[in-house]
């Protein structure tokens, strides 16, 4: 007993780590399909996508088209090699989904453990510093990021420590060993996009790639003539990893660069109105980026870390300037992580200056539309790199107790925070509410969301056979999930044509509601059905109310769309006026659905 109790105490950051994935994971398999899972940008979306190229086979397919949208190119889709897009190919969406969430928590830690210790072992503290790279990793890996880029959000350590790698002429496994191992760092550099996703993540990271090339060759050709060895040439294994990693992105994503550089269709990211801000705005963006973050890259720091690094941040300046180096506010590793932090909120905000975007899509026309503030996806990894520098400082002042309870609460902190992508949290939070208080709540957990026997039943009634079909009251991406071909979807990317052709048919809502003239025509990703009250209709609520029960589309464009069905969850009120027939109500245990099936008449 007490050999075990020594153990823990010892390893007490390995417990941790296998106590909160085995927590998570005891919750989720609990629960199952009962969790509660974000569904914007989620469910709504990517879920709805696979299901659609799973049903119709065109997962691997070349010259296909997939079922929504009115029938899109494969192409359009993100790629068939993508480690998180596999998994929902091999197994059943619900489990597919919680494999890449904890992948996402293993990687993380795994990879952030193994950067950490690249960078300390030479140095001898490694074996001081491990705690807290086990803890940083599993707090980096739990926070409530993107969830189909949860995977490449976690393998950004990856890439460092293989470029670190590669740079010292190093293969993977043996540190302090130059040669030729390092081809087999490039080696697996070449595969990293199977991890990663080239439009989040990669065009930053070849160009921070560029970026350090450009600095290590100053700063090692100052170095090498400041030893009167005459100037250094640019890194030669640093320009293979660039051309490497390049090939890595467009053989793993030949689908996305095909249609960016050989596609001759005008696409929707075409007539896609940005923002263009005045100078304060700007500023309050930047300052509202650092601060906040976004949802879809949130390090949940806002309440304890920001604060925290800002403390230490203002120490370690007067520190510095107290010990007459002034120089070093500008070389310090924490104080270069939070510029870097900056910097990336920086762009954020300056993308929104019209001129600079303008002049980045003259620059680089393939890259029209193409959201060049997305640099700060690279903040969550920074936020808690910095947390790690911090607590290393109280780790070698000998206050580890003090450092080993901020990580702890960092650990609280972002477990407990109610961001947009805490499934855990929800889940927790919505099954004890309904425990407690003993009724529903209004938000639908996973199986009520798809009501995958609802629709099984739905579509065997009415005979379903591939038809086209459009939603109302609910995501496009339900009848997507559940086999059912669409009209209506959600995607970034489809063509211009759709677009107009789609907008005609909404067009009696977007002429009566302002909001979703503009919500369509200068966004368009979701080509929806709009109320033509101003009601939002498809949000994933328990209770469907609306004030107007008016269908407002143009029919005959529905019909010359190739529409059939109508889905509905509002009971149309002029059905008959649009040529449409009721089929029938449905609904089912376990379904808080009640779906009025149309067909059309002509």
């Amino acid at each position: 007993m007490r050999r075990l109790l020594r153990l823990v105490t010892e390893k007490w950051y390995w417990f941790l780590l296998g106590a909160v994935v085995c927590g998570e994971a005891a919750v989720f398999l609990f629960f199952g399909e009962n969790s509660y899972i974000a569904v914007h940008d989620n469910l709504d979306l990517f879920m709805g996508h696979f299901m659609a190229m799973k049903h119709s086979g065109t997962f691997f397919a070349r010259n296909a088209t997939v079922p929504i949208l009115g029938g899109i190119t494969r192409d359009y889709l993100s790629s068939e090699f993508s480690l998180y897009n596999i998994l929902f190919y091999l197994l059943p969406p619900f489990a597919a989904y919680l494999c890449g969430y904890f992948l996402k928590i293993l990687i993380a830690a795994g990879f952030v453990y193994l950067l950490a210790k690249d960078v300390y072992e030479r140095a001898g503290g490694w074996e001081r510093y491990r705690p807290i790279a086990v803890v940083c990793g599993l707090i980096y890996g739990l926070l409530p990021l993107f969830p189909a880029y949860g995977i490449a959000f976690a393998s950004i350590p990856l890439v460092v420590f293989l470029l670190r790698r590669i740079y010292r002429g190093e293969a993977p496994w043996n540190g302090g060993k130059s040669g030729r191992g390092w081809l087999v760092s490039c080696l697996f550099l070449f595969f990293y996009p199977l991890l990663s996703y080239f439009s989040y993540f990669g065009i930053f990271i070849l160009g921070y790639l560029v970026l350090a090339i450009l600095i290590l060759w100053v700063r090692d050709g100052f170095l090498w003539k400041k030893e009167k060895r005459g100037w250094r040439a640019v890194s030669g294994r640093l320009v293979i990893a660039l051309v490497v990693l390049s090939a890595g992105y467009i053989v793993f994503e030949y689908r996305l660069f095909g249609q960016m550089l050989l596609s001759d269709v005008v696409t929707m990211r075409s007539t896609m109105a940005e923002d263009n801000f005045t100078a304060g705005q700007i500023v309050k963006t930047v300052w509202e980026v650092f601060s906040q973050a976004i949802f879809h890259a949130q390090p949940s720091h806002t309440r304890f870390l920001l604060p925290l690094c800002l403390l230490f941040f203002a120490y370690r300046v007067i520190c510095f300037w107290r010990e007459g180096k002034p120089g070093r506010i500008l070389t310090d590793s924490f104080c270069l992580v939070l510029y870097f932090i900056v910097g990336n909120c920086l762009v954020y905000g300056f993308y929104y200056w019209g001129s600079l975007r303008e002049l980045f899509e003259t620059l680089i026309p393939p890259l029209e539309g193409f959201q060049f503030n997305r640099t700060v996806f690279f903040n969550p990894f920074l936020w808690y790199a910095a947390l790690f520098l911090l607590v290393k400082y109280l780790y070698d002042k000998r206050k580890k107790w003090f450092g080993n309870l901020l990580l702890l609460v960092s650990l609280a902190v972002v477990v407990l925070t109610p961001a947009v992508y805490n499934d855990f949290y929800y889940t927790c939070y919505y099954q004890a509410y309904r425990l407690v208080k003993g009724v529903e709540v209004e938000n639908l957990n996973y199986r009520e969301f798809f009501s995958q026997e609802l629709f099984d039943g739905i579509k065997e009634e009415i005979g379903y056979d591939g038809e086209y079909s459009i939603a109302y009251g609910m995501h496009p991406s339900v009848l997507s999930y559940n086999g059912i071909s669409t009209l209506d979807g959600y995607l970034g990317f489809y063509p211009q044509e759709y677009k107009e052709a789609f907008g005609a048919m909404i067009r009696p809502a977007t002429e009566r509601v302002e909001e979703w003239d503009t919500y369509f025509w200068d966004w368009g990703a979701r080509a929806y059905i709009f109320s033509g009250s101003g009601e939002n209709t498809w949000n994933a609520v328990r209770t469907m109310q609306v004030s107007d029960d008016t269908l407002c589309i143009d029919a005959d464009m529905f019909r010359e769309l190739g529409g059939k069905y109508l889905f509905s969850r509002i009971e149309i009120g002029n059905a008959g006026e649009l040529g449409f027939t009721l089929i029938g109500a449905y609904s089912g245990d376990g379904s808080p659905y009640t779906v009025y099936v149309y067909g059309n008449e002509g």
